[in-house]
């Protein structure tokens, strides 16, 4: 008998947030605490000669003002490490003295209150020498533009490809053929609560960070890289978040919250450290969803075979790379749709431009590659006399079917399912064996009319093409003759989703227990391993298979009367293979989820 999973839950934070008893990190507020402003470049393209931080420095109440001279290793990065901490002279980094985009970071004020760091920032005086602007792609990709980056060769810092069958014949026998030209938009994620965080030096003498993020140990991994101490040295802890969306995979406020601690401890000054981003800060100093250029040509026979696609997209990465050439290697899966096609091929170009970097936004790809496939189909449709969603269902994957990169679908494929109960509640039918729209109801209101539109796609369960999917936490039994409590350790981040409220189900279904006996702790890196990210729709899908791995050790040592009862595990899930560089061919996802 089920004890929690498929039931509606009381969310266990529910309580907290609507009467304001929570706290996020913008709430917290610690006795004798300093406050930090970042002064941001405001220059698209520059090399900074020089930065007078004195005039700061003078102001009653500036505690200490830090630039890159400070950084010990001045270099960060979600997938390549192109980004300095803060730039300018005197940086470890060869090329952190120059700043590529406005939300560039150059110095961090510490001051006795927000206020005095407002105005502090104000002082600093920053010599500038403008660069070349590259404000587009089609600026970025010219054989003489100004590189970003002197050190590579090029503005283009990554390419994919994906080349099954033989596009050229098979468009030679289609029917009809269909091109197009879309552009998809920079998104900004306005997250309700911005980029914030409190640092401090713990009991431990630890640098101990409370910050929104969604991956506890890729937070610490760039810390502890860019002030070059040990993993040990420095905590890293999440309370629930305001929101997330992809975009708190990249470093905002972490790395210089943990610097400025550090370096003010090495002074003899140990005092909490508080930074929250107002609006503007956050729209200007953090990632975006990408934005692609994209043409598309697509052929089918009469009969509605879609038998080619030929897609060349173009990736506006910004300043740095962060995730763009992981976005780029689902938008390429994902621009030619769950659909069976035997001949594709697909190129994508991933570009520096001098705008704000981009970043993981929901979907990570698949929305800018989907919205070109389904655009594509419809067209298709209209060209062909067919209904859309015939067209659709003709064209399908099924269990068995592969992918365009030569792999089979992992099993549990619904494509065709999720479409016809999708089709069937939105007003077509099948009645004559075709799909076909019933004729639209007139509303009460002969002004008012209805348009539905039908889409459809699939979405990526986890990463990808390579990167082996593991994930740790921990699970303690406590009581006497029997069960009293069981405590989940983990580092998975609460970002508005249910995290906790889903691991509280998990849990209690593989241990048997009602949910009053489940207690979810918040993410802690010094009280669990690594659980990864809280992204790619994977959280709950690979904390799940390890809470159930692990219920069933630590009953087995509670059976044997250990008390209390621990289990520290790692659940791994199936491979993935990387892109073959020239034709794309790998078995890149662990799973999918179907949509229509």
């Amino acid at each position: 008998m089920t004890i929690s999973i498929g039931k509606s839950v009381e969310r266990i934070d529910v309580r907290d947030k609507v009467t304001g008893k929570a706290l996020y990190a913008s709430d917290l507020n610690y006795p004798d605490m300093l406050h930090m402003k970042v002064l941001f470049s405001d220059r698209p393209h520059a090399l900074i000669k020089s930065i007078d931080t004195q005039p700061a420095l003078a102001l009653e109440g500036v505690v200490a003002v830090f630039t890159a001279k400070d950084v010990p290793v001045n270099e960060y990065g979600y997938i390549l490490n192109d980004q300095p901490v803060l730039c300018g002279p005197g940086s470890s980094n060869p090329y952190g003295d120059r700043v590529r985009f406005v939300g560039d970071q150059v110095a961090v004020v510490v001051a006795e209150s927000k206020e005095i760091a407002e105005e502090a920032r104000k002082m600093i005086v920053v010599e500038y020498e403008d660069l070349p602007i590259i404000a587009t792609i089609e600026d970025g990709l010219k054989p003489d533009s100004f590189r970003l980056h002197p050190q590579y060769e090029t503005n283009v810092f990554s390419t994919h490809k994906i080349r099954t069958g033989d596009v050229e014949d098979a468009f030679a026998k289609a029917d009809v053929i269909v091109e197009s030209d879309y552009v998809t938009p920079v998104q900004e994620h306005a997250y309700l609560e911005t980029e914030a965080g409190v640092s401090f030096i713990d009991d431990e003498g630890r640098i101990c960070l409370i910050v929104a993020g969604q991956w506890v140990h890729k937070d610490l991994a760039q810390i502890a890289h860019a002030l070059d101490l040990p993993l040990e040295q420095i905590r890293v802890t999440y309370p629930i978040i305001g929101g997330a969306f992809g975009g708190r995979e990249d470093n905002s406020v972490q790395i210089i919250l943990a610097l400025a601690t550090w370096r003010l401890h090495q002074r003899g000054i140990n005092r909490p450290i508080k930074v929250v981003w107002n609006r503007e800060e956050s729209i200007k100093g953090h990632g975006k969803r990408h934005p692609y250029h994209v043409h598309a040509k697509w052929g089918a026979t009469k009969e509605g075979e879609v038998i080619a696609a030929e897609v060349n997209m173009i990736a506006d990465g910004g300043a740095y790379q962060c995730t763009t050439s992981v976005v780029s290697a689902v938008a390429i899966l994902n621009c030619t749709g769950p659909y069976d096609i035997p001949n594709v091929k697909v190129d994508c170009t991933d570009v520096y431009t001098n705008t704000v970097p981009r970043a993981a936004f929901r979907g990570f790809g698949g929305p800018q590659g989907a919205f070109v496939a389904e655009a594509q189909m419809n067209k298709l449709a209209e060209a062909l006399g067919m209904d859309p969603v015939e067209l659709r269902v003709r064209n399908l994957i099924h269990e068995g079917s592969k992918q365009s990169v030569g792999a089979p679908y992992p099993p549990g494929v619904s494509a065709e399912e999720v479409v016809k109960q999708c089709a069937l509640a939105a007003g077509w039918d099948q009645a004559e064996g075709l799909w076909r729209k019933k004729q639209q109801t007139e509303t009460a209101h002969p002004h008012i009319k209805r348009g539905i539109g039908f889409a459809c796609c699939y979405k990526n369960i986890g990463f990808s093409h390579g990167f082996r999917e593991t994930c740790e936490l921990v699970i303690e039994l406590h009581g006497g003759a029997e069960i009293e409590k069981a405590v989940v350790k983990h580092n998975a981040s609460e970002v508005g989703q249910g995290t906790y409220t889903a691991i509280a189900q998990m849990a209690s279904e593989a241990l048997g227990l009602p949910l009053s006996k489940i207690e979810v702790l918040e993410p802690d890196s010094t009280l669990a391993g690594d659980t990864g990210a809280v992204s790619a729709s994977r959280m709950t899908f690979m904390a799940g298979n390890t809470i159930r791995e692990a219920a069933d050790i630590v009953l087995k040592k509670w059976r044997d009367e250990e008390r209390p009862a621990v289990i520290e595990h790692k659940h791994f899930a199936p491979p993935t293979t990387p892109a073959d560089p020239e034709t794309g061919h790998c078995d890149p996802m662990v799973a999918y989820a179907y949509n229509a």
